[in-house]
C-alpha cells in the first residue's frame, strides 16, 4: 500500500499500533524533496485532520505550550473525531486525569495550598457551602496566620454557614486541630498560608503542615496566567504532595494555556473549577469535554469565556 500511494522507491521508517483502533500507523519516506508532501497526503485521507487543525488553531489561541499542543494535535488525529470539539475533548481525555474532589465524604483532610492571591480561603469557603448545602457535617480549620484579614475573611463565611472555625497556629497546633475533628465530620477543609513556592524556607514549612494534618494538598491556582511560569509554579507544588489542581478565576480567564500547562507539568489531575465571585454558586468539577466547550466556542466572535457544565452540575 505504501509503494501503490508512494512509489517504489518508498520505504519504511517505522510502524505502530493506532491508539484507539484497531489498525497500525505507518510512517514512510522518499527522496526529502518528496517525503514531506507525500505523507502529508496520506494522513489528510480519513484521519480527522480538519478537526485536529481546528483544535490546534483553539490551543494555540490559549496559548497552550507548544510540545504540550503538538501532543494534543497528534491524540485529536488519532481519535478520527470529525467534530472539532468531541476530537479537543478526546485529545484532553487522553493527555490529562481529572480527580473531582468528594462532595460527601474523605477519610483524610484537605489542604488548599497555593501561592498569595490564588483564592484558596475562597475555595475553602465554596467547598464548604457546598458540604453544607448536601447536609454533610463540615470543619473549617484555618493556619493563615501570614496574610492580614485571613482569618476574619474566612470566618464571615462561616459564621454564615453556621460552622464553627478553627484557628491554628504552626504545625503542632493544627495537628491538634486535625486529631479533635476525628470521626466527627464527613469533611475537613483546611485553609494554608499563601506562601512563595520558589523559597525553600516557605516550602519546607507547607510540607510541615502537610505532614502535621495528614492532608491531601489541592493546588489553587487562577486559571489565567503564562504558561511557563504556571508549570514551574505547579512542579514546585507538587514536591510537597499535590496531586490536584483546582482552577479559580475561571470566570475571569479569556486563555486557559497556563491552566493546561501547569497540569501537564506537573502531573497534576484537575478536578473542580470556580467560575463565579459567589460562595454558594459557581464551583463545579470539570471535565475534558467542558474544557473543551470552553476553549472551541461555536461562535467564531470571540467572546468572553464562560463555562458550560454537564446539566447534572448544573443542577447541583
Amino acid at each position: 500500500m505504501v509503494r501503490q500511494e508512494l512509489g517504489d522507491d518508498a520505504i519504511i521508517v517505522s510502524t505502530q499500533r493506532a491508539a484507539g483502533t484497531k489498525g497500525v500507523r505507518i510512517t514512510a519516506a522518499l527522496e526529502p524533496a518528496d517525503a514531506d508532501l507525500a505523507i502529508a497526503e496520506i494522513l489528510r485521507e480519513g484521519d480527522g485532520s480538519d478537526a485536529a487543525n481546528a483544535v490546534r488553531e483553539a490551543l494555540e489561541r490559549h496559548g497552550v505550550p507548544q510540545r504540550l499542543t503538538e501532543r494534543l494535535v497528534n491524540a485529536a488525529r488519532t481519535s478520527t473525531l470529525s467534530d472539532p470539539v468531541l476530537a479537543c475533548a478526546a485529545a484532553l481525555e487522553a493527555g490529562f486525569s481529572f480527580a473531582h474532589l468528594p462532595e460527601h465524604s474523605a477519610p483524610r483532610p484537605f489542604m488548599l495550598v497555593g501561592p498569595p492571591g490564588s483564592g484558596k480561603s475562597i475555595a475553602v469557603a465554596k467547598l464548604a457551602a457546598r458540604g453544607v448545602l448536601r447536609q454533610r457535617r463540615i470543619a473549617v480549620v484555618s493556619c493563615d496566620n501570614i496574610r492580614a484579614g485571613a482569618m476574619e475573611q474566612l470566618a464571615a463565611f462561616t459564621r454564615i454557614l453556621q460552622i464553627d472555625l478553627v484557628k491554628a497556629r504552626g504545625p503542632e497546633s493544627l495537628q491538634r486541630a486535625v486529631e479533635a475533628t476525628a470521626g466527627l465530620f464527613d469533611l475537613v477543609l483546611v485553609d494554608s498560608p499563601g506562601l512563595n513556592p520558589f523559597k525553600t524556607g516557605e516550602m519546607d514549612f507547607l510540607r510541615s503542615l502537610v505532614e502535621a494534618a495528614d492532608a491531601e494538598p489541592v493546588l489553587v491556582m487562577a486559571a489565567g496566567g503564562d504558561p511557563a511560569e504556571a508549570g514551574e509554579l505547579a512542579e514546585a507544588f507538587a514536591s510537597v504532595g499535590t496531586a490536584r489542581l483546582f482552577a479559580s478565576r475561571l470566570d475571569t480567564t479569556r486563555r486557559l494555556g497556563a491552566l493546561l500547562g501547569a497540569a501537564d507539568a506537573a502531573q497534576l489531575a484537575l478536578c473542580d473549577v470556580s467560575a463565579s465571585p459567589h460562595v454558594a454558586s459557581g464551583i463545579a468539577p470539570i471535565s475534558a469535554l467542558s474544557i473543551a466547550r470552553l476553549m472551541m466556542p461555536e461562535s467564531p466572535e470571540p467572546t468572553p469565556v464562560k463555562p458550560h457544565w454537564t446539566d447534572e452540575a448544573a443542577e447541583q
